[in-house]
């Protein structure tokens, strides 16, 4: 029972890095595309 409690606890906690990994990731790379943007509308709009 204490296995199937650690291998339980240990899928929740690497489940929980993973999606801040992914959370974290998709914040970075939504950040670069929004300076990506500003950049190409200033080229574009003066």
């Amino acid at each position: 029972m204490d296995a199937i409690k650690s291998i339980f606890k240990f899928m929740v906690v690497s489940t929980l890095v993973v999606g801040g990994a992914l959370v974290a990731g998709t914040v970075m790379a939504a950040r670069g595309i929004d300076g990506v943007g500003d950049k190409l509308q200033k080229k574009l709009h003066g």
